[in-house]
């Protein structure tokens, strides 16, 4: 039994590591991880009301109905005509304001694309 334990430094030099690391980890996940982080799963609660806070993007389906009534009269009667235009192309409020010169992205009707939102992803095909 005296024979294994004599290299005892080495066992020691390994619990001051792993003991060093835990400490670290502990110190550095104290000072890292937001208070109310985990509250609500993998949130904190901060983080809802910082989204709150922010100014609203879309511009809503009536104002693009104002400047393209062709697209809605085009879209009239189809299977996508309850969806609305900023779900497929976007937040629009600056195009609609003005506030950009850029152009709305065109619908993405790629398989890989804005549909599989909507669509099963495994076969975009498919409604």
């Amino acid at each position: 039994m005296r024979h294994l334990f004599r290299h005892k430094e080495h066992l020691v030099r390994m619990a001051v590591l792993f003991l060093g690391g835990t400490l670290l980890f502990v110190i550095l996940r104290a000072v890292m991880v937001p208070s109310g982080f985990g509250e609500y799963g993998h949130y904190r609660p901060g983080a809802l009301d910082d989204n709150r806070s922010l100014p609203i993007q879309y511009a809503g389906r009536t104002v693009c109905a104002d400047c393209h009534p062709d697209v809605v009269e085009a879209r009239a009667g189809g299977k996508h005509e309850a969806i609305g235009c900023e779900a497929c192309h976007g937040a629009l409020a600056a195009h609609a304001e003005g506030r950009t010169e850029d152009k709305p992205a065109p619908a993405d009707h790629s398989p890989a694309g804005a549909c599989t939102e909507c669509h099963m992803a495994h076969s975009p095909g498919l409604s």
